[in-house]
């Protein structure tokens, strides 16, 4: 047995622990620069706290907003990053921290699409602060940027992309509305599920996974329902954390794999895409795995995961697909179709999802027509 487990040099987590941002900041330099979402009154507390330059990431992180982040970021000599807000938001961040210090085109350092340039000087510190509870972006090492010319998302990539400090409030959760809470929670799961049963699963991802999912499953449809149960907004934060450490240390599958060629083509939340392909992903796996690998450990791993999401001992992997199936329809999760995609895109999807490195970590290979049955159920 061999791994490598790699995070955020250091992490906190606690409800009023974002007070202690500014301090934090101030501790790896003097002049900041603030990445937030849509919303720049959301980080205004912040801005004003450190004097800081802001750049508002109005959706998905593209190649040529980090290129526009790290040009502003050079000019005004900022030696600070801090990202405040949704994944969007930390992976923009994360990847203009980069850039600023090692120069040339993002495209350049891009996997899958671009020439996957190696990051050779060490990013400026950066400091990351979720205000949803789902990608986990502040523990990995990995950057998503969409690439309207290739009609795909990629990964920049390094260890030492990690964040300097990864802090979690679960107070900066509690105003998020039921759609943002469900998609972004369905993603949390996906990112627990599928690290779990990956081809690059080890001991210790097993144990955040094995904590993660069960707390998940009592938390998502609570806080759904209620967006003021304090225990599910810090269950669906822990979660949220555990999932972002296990993906970063053992891959993810199939769903993301799909997600990936999904969100580079359509204006869609990367969270809502997960959460209409999670169902059917895990039941592509498990029939997958019972007809070509009915002793693989991955399925044992698929009953593990309805165990403890249903709370029945004798659950089946089978049982664990429906019970997020449920799941999802509770949530009122929307279908591809509701994005604008049409069923004659699918099969240029799976072509390009096919190459995406997520589907590297999928307990096993699936075919051109599984992808394209995955892609279709949840169309």
């Amino acid at each position: 047995m061999r791994f490598e487990f790699a995070t955020a040099t250091r992490i906190v987590f606690g409800e009023g622990a974002a007070a202690t941002v500014p301090e934090l900041v101030r501790s790896f330099g003097t002049r900041p620069f603030v990445v937030t979402g849509s919303s720049r009154q959301r980080a205004a507390w912040l801005v004003s706290a450190l004097s800081a330059e802001i750049l508002a990431v109005p959706g998905e992180p593209t190649v040529d907003l980090v290129r526009d982040g790290a040009r502003r970021v050079r000019e005004a000599a900022c030696d600070v990053v801090v990202a405040l807000g949704g994944g969007s938001a930390i992976d923009a961040g994360k990847a203009i921290a980069c850039i600023a210090t090692n120069g040339g085109e993002p495209l350049e350092f891009l996997e899958v699409v671009g020439k996957g340039r190696a990051i050779e000087a060490a990013p400026l510190p950066f400091v990351a602060v979720p205000t949803t509870a789902g990608t986990g972006s502040e523990v990995t090492r990995n950057a998503v940027l969409a690439s309207a010319e290739h009609g795909v998302k990629a990964s920049l990539r390094s260890p030492m992309m990690l964040p300097r400090v990864a802090l979690v409030d679960p107070e900066l959760t509690y105003a998020l509305p039921p759609a943002v809470t469900a998609n972004t929670g369905l993603d949390a799961l996906t990112q627990l599920i599928e690290p779990y049963v990956s081809a690059r699963a080890n001991p210790l991802v097993d144990a955040l996974c094995v904590e993660g999912i069960g707390r998940a499953a009592g938390a998502l449809g609570r806080v759904y329902r209620d967006g003021a149960d304090r225990e599910a907004r810090r269950d669906m934060a822990l979660a949220s954390l555990f999932g972002g450490l296990a993906l970063a240390n053992a891959g993810l599958g199939v769903v993301h794999g799909l997600a990936a060629p999904l969100g580079g083509s359509w204006n869609a939340p990367h969270g809502a895409l997960c959460a209409a392909l999670l169902p059917h992903g895990m039941a592509a796996n498990v029939a997958a795995l019972r007809a070509r690998a009915p002793l693989h450990s991955s399925l044992e791993r698929y009953a593990a995961i309805a165990r403890l999401l249903t709370g029945r001992k004798q659950a089946t992997a089978e049982d664990g697909v429906e019970w997020v199936r449920a799941l999802c329809a509770d949530l009122n999760i929307p279908e591809l179709r509701a994005w604008g995609i049409a069923q004659a895109d699918l099969p240029a999807v799976v072509e390009k999802a096919a190459r995406a490195s997520s589907m590297h970590a999928n307990p096993l290979p699936l075919t051109g027509e599984e992808l394209l049955a995955v892609v279709s159920a949840a169309w």
